[in-house]
């Protein structure tokens, strides 16, 4: 990757302030000299990565946390609203990620458009997220693993949590060893790891659909007695719903992973808009329909915050349901992990590529086509988290970075539509295009023998960067026309900065 940098005219500060500023451009894939990713993602593969990151273990919980405390049996018109907001959050990654296909995700972004001093932040931010999220996800496995084998005290002793008097510590050697494991399975190779994350996410979906296929049957059975309550659809107000929303809001963090894998996608421009917004859809989807089956069943301040679902279940005498249930946990909870650890590599990878750390980050194995050092590298670090770390001191830690990823990415989109940089975003399929045409336009002339005195003009210009002196309009190929019709309000980027800050504080 290439980097844009004026000639400095004054000393001191000013460098400074220009080194901070400077702004990436956007190299063609065939001058770029750097070891390239393999190429296996489709459209399917997105998809199963968006929605194993995204459907963790916390919609096991947070359903009924959230329907006790804020919205009630509005909790599904609560999950509707943030996956609206999140959408739209959506559509920005999608765009740029369409646009720019990097594996640098919103870091990537954020160098193109706001400058190297911004994205030396987003991406530390993004690794903060990653690292300590993962860390956080694998250290609720060992409770899910303790219930299908029947209790704490029924687990192998290496699997088991200890506490260790000395410093008053409890490690977690469950966790370690699966974020070990999920390690060495993103080094085999990103086609292997996703094809596994497919799998164990099509599980966490079976049993969320038999949540709701025989929570319905039981809704129907009963008389859905949660909605038949006199205080009404409302019990803590319009106020209390969208307080709700910005609870629930959580639970849709996890497709920005989709966009760290841009460089190994077979079709950027037409699959990342695709995986991303369909893996939120579906999200969406089984998030309101699993809520409106379990507020149904129970009424909301019957609910038990700790397992709303199960209780749900036993409630109606289904107490094996709750066996499913468990299963169905901590397949989520292995798919998340994987989904965490996912984009942590490619981040540092695009970091090192740009000069910002070692190379020894952006080395690619020859024969997996994955950065296996960068792999490894962050795997033992969240391994390490996960060991010695309680999840209350790693929870509070992730949304700083999710802050501030969102609202850089909203910018981003702002400054690219309106505020355009000088090296104009091009995808590798659009160049192609203006290849071949003027390509034709030359045998065209040659033909006819008629010699235009601009094309030797129009030929030259195009080996050099486009830039941009007035505000222009550039029309995408037919295949961005999927893409292109998610985005078209000119607003929709500024609503998500603004209901990011206002969701967050």
């Amino acid at each position: 990757m290439g980097v844009s940098v004026d000639s400095p005219s004054q000393k001191g500060s000013w460098d400074f302030l220009k080194f901070l500023t400077r702004r990436k451009q956007v190299d063609s894939p065939r001058r770029n000299s750097q070891p390239l990713l393999a190429k296996e993602l489709t459209v399917l593969h997105l998809i199963a990565v968006g929605v194993g990151s995204t459907i963790g273990a916390g919609v096991y919980v947070l359903v009924g946390a959230v329907a006790r405390e804020h919205a009630g049996p509005a909790l599904a018109i609560s999950f509707l609203i943030a996956g609206l907001a999140a959408g739209l959050s959506a559509f920005c990654y999608a765009e740029l990620a369409s646009r720019c296909p990097s594996a640098g995700s919103a870091y990537h972004y954020t160098y193109i458009c706001l400058g190297e001093g911004v994205a030396w932040l987003i991406g530390w931010s993004l690794l903060l997220e990653y690292t300590i999220g993962s860390a956080a996800v694998a250290r609720g496995v060992t409770p899910n693993l303790a219930a299908l084998f029947g209790g704490a005290d029924n687990l192998p002793i290496f699997l088991a949590r200890q506490h260790i008097r000395g410093i008053d510590i409890v490690v977690d050697p469950c966790a370690a060893i699966l974020v070990l494991l999920v390690t060495g399975l993103l080094c085999v190779g990103i086609k292997e790891s996703t094809v596994v994350q497919g799998i164990v996410t099509a599980v966490n979906v079976c049993a969320l659909l038999f949540v709701i296929a025989a929570g319905g049957y039981l809704g129907f059975k009963s008389g859905w007695v949660g909605y038949e309550l006199p205080i009404g659809f409302f019990p803590f107000g319009i106020n209390g719903m969208l307080a709700g929303s910005a609870t629930v809001f959580f639970a849709y963090i996890g497709f920005d992973a989709v966009a760290s894998t841009a460089e190994e996608v077979k079709n950027p421009q037409r699959d990342l808009p695709l995986g991303i917004g369909g893996a939120l859809f579906i999200c969406c989807g089984i998030y309101m329909m699993v809520s409106i089956v379990v507020v149904g069943l129970v009424p909301y301040y019957a609910i038990d915050p700790d397992t709303p679902i199960s209780s749900a279940f036993a409630n109606q005498g289904m107490e094996w349901a709750a066996y499913i249930i468990n299963a169905g946990a901590f397949t989520a909870l292995c798919s998340a992990l994987l989904g965490g650890i996912l984009p942590q590599p490619r981040i540092l990878m695009s970091m090192a590529r740009d000069g910002l750390l070692p190379p020894f980050f952006c080395d690619i194995n020859k024969q997996t086509q994955v950065p296996v050092k960068g792999t490894i590298a962050t795997g033992v670090v969240a391994s390490f988290l996960a060991f010695s770390m309680e999840v209350s001191q790693l929870a509070g830690m992730v949304s700083v970075g999710t802050l501030l990823a969102f609202t850089m990415v909203a910018i981003s989109v702002l400054i690219l539509r309106y505020i355009p940089p000088d090296e104009v975003p091009l995808p590798p399929s659009l160049q192609d295009s203006i290849a071949s045409v003027l390509k034709r336009y030359r045998l065209s002339n040659a033909e006819t023998n008629v010699e235009y005195a601009d094309a030797n003009v129009v030929s030259s210009e195009y080996r050099k960067p486009l830039i941009i002196k007035e505000d222009v309009s550039i029309d995408f190929p037919k295949h961005l026309a999927v893409g292109n019709l998610l985005f078209a309000s000119h607003y929709v980027e500024l609503a998500v900065l603004l209901f990011c800050v206002v969701l967050f504080y």
